[in-house]
């Protein structure tokens, strides 16, 4: 199989979001919402990749739901970051966009799993 457009961007943002961490536990002595954004940062990534090498449609669809679950998460941290003074703009605003995109493709994805899944329904 070739290389997915969602893999790839959850795959650059959690090395982002490493870095983050990083940078807050070692600048910004800030250990409990960096360790918060690690994890659902990458659990992306990890829920796409699981999703992709799922048999069943009922799992394909619930590992995409999950990515999208822990993309939001993720937008929530890092806006608690910023509006707290952890990160600045310039390190908040990249981000933010790139999880903003990758909510918006797994939004698209899941909802055409659950229209694949609702039409199969009626058949």
């Amino acid at each position: 199989m070739g290389k997915s457009i969602i893999v790839d961007k959850a795959k650059n943002f959690a090395v982002c979001i490493i870095g983050l961490y990083k940078y807050l536990i070692t600048n910004q002595r800030e250990f409990i919402i960096s360790r918060q954004i690690l994890k659902s940062g990458t659990a992306i990534g990890a829920n796409i990749h699981d999703a992709i090498r799922e048999q069943s449609s009922e799992s394909f669809g619930a590992s995409f739901e999950q990515a999208l679950n822990q993309a939001s998460q993720t937008q929530y941290w890092l806006e608690l970051l910023y509006e707290t003074g952890y990160i600045e703009q310039k390190t908040f605003g990249p981000l933010h966009d790139q999880s903003e995109e990758l909510v918006h493709l797994l939004t698209r994805i899941v909802s055409s799993v659950k229209k694949k899944k609702a039409g199969r329904k009626y058949l």
